[in-house]
């Protein structure tokens, strides 16, 4: 009897049972854009909707959700890292000022389990359907040999639109703008090889544990999705004068925001103006992180800044509150060389 693929690790079948488990979430993800191929070879997105633009720019993102995915693997939770990976790419395409459109997923693994599969792509289409963007498709692979059974990894690349004369951005931005801070929802994903690191140095702190400074288990709140910000932004965009956007992501706040500067203004951030969470204060106090390290690997509760008119700032965190989003002034725009500063 010859060998088959099955015998190398590769379940043709698995595969198409992961497909039908997840066809109805993946549903829920969907544009009046969107357009079905029968083949499922491609997705399809009707490029007729860009008339109604007069200068319409494509914006394209593409990233991963990193090592957060070992945590989720280990606790044996697969429906929140899909979260991570739409915010990781989507919230990056927001901060041009681009309306998401679609994505498209990539999940590699070392064994097809279909329900597992299904909970990861359910994951990605709910935050996909948050965002306000279709899943137009996507990709599982099985790498039998190269990962474990229980191993896997998420990648995704997302398109959005903006109007050319709307492109936010450092040439938009000038001294006396108001820096607006808008709450991440945790470590959101960036900075979770040092996690895994100071986990691993410090036995008793398990994912099962519930330290005192925390309300929940260590595992469920280093597993908290990544807060999607994209239709907030879009709606802030529409509401008031937005300069220009950062999303908080690795580099931390002050090397993200400064990515949003011209060379001629610099960034004044008031570090009393908020209480950073408890699982930041906890990692830094149990791998005994200094403070600098910290600032330049997490987020430290900022997930996204927008830098606005300073006659919009008040009004604007006022939006964000209603919309559920923790908002506050950050900070303003000064004169300088293109630095964002923590004071």
């Amino acid at each position: 009897m010859g060998t088959s693929y099955e015998a190398a690790g590769v379940d043709i079948a698995a595969g198409e049972r992961a497909v039908e488990l997840m066809r109805s979430r993946v549903a829920r993800a969907r544009r009046p854009e969107t357009v079905d191929d029968a083949s499922g070879f491609a997705g399809l997105f009707d490029a007729s909707a860009l008339l109604r633009y007069r200068r319409p720019l494509l914006a394209t993102s593409t990233d991963g959700v990193g090592t957060k995915v070992d945590l989720a693997r280990r606790l044996g939770i697969y429906d929140t890292v899909g979260h991570d990976l739409v915010g990781m790419v989507i919230d990056d395409l927001v901060v041009c000022g681009a309306e998401p459109l679609f994505m498209t997923d990539y999940i590699a693994c070392g064994k097809v389990v279909p329900e597992r599969i299904a909970d990861l792509v359910g994951g990605i289409a709910d935050a996909c359907a948050l965002a306000g963007c279709s899943l137009a498709g996507g990709e599982t692979a099985e790498h039998p040999g190269l990962l474990e059974p229980d191993e896997f990894d998420l990648a995704g690349a997302g398109t959005g639109v903006v109007e050319a004369d709307r492109l936010l951005g450092p040439d938009r931005v000038r001294p006396g703008d108001a820096v607006i801070a808008m709450g991440s929802s945790g470590i959101h994903s960036n900075g979770y090889s040092l996690v895994r690191h100071i986990l691993a140095a410090n036995p008793g702190l398990t994912l099962e544990s519930q330290p005192d400074e925390l309300t929940r288990t260590l595992g469920e709140e280093l597993l908290t999705p990544t807060r999607i910000y994209a239709q907030h932004c879009l709606a802030l965009t529409q509401a008031v004068e937005v300069r220009a956007y950062a999303h908080i992501t690795g580099g931390g706040l002050a090397a993200n925001l400064a990515r949003s500067l011209p060379g001629t203004a610099d960034a004044v951030l008031d570090r009393s103006s908020w209480t950073v969470p408890p699982i930041f204060e906890l990692l830094a106090a149990h791998g005994r992180v200094p403070r600098p390290e910290m600032d330049k690997t997490f987020n430290m509760g900022v997930g996204m800044a927008a830098i606005v008119a300073p006659d919009a700032a008040d009004t604007a965190v006022k939006l964000l509150d209603d919309r559920g989003v923790p908002a506050w002034i950050l900070g303003e725009i000064t004169p300088g060389t293109g630095q964002a500063v923590l004071r």
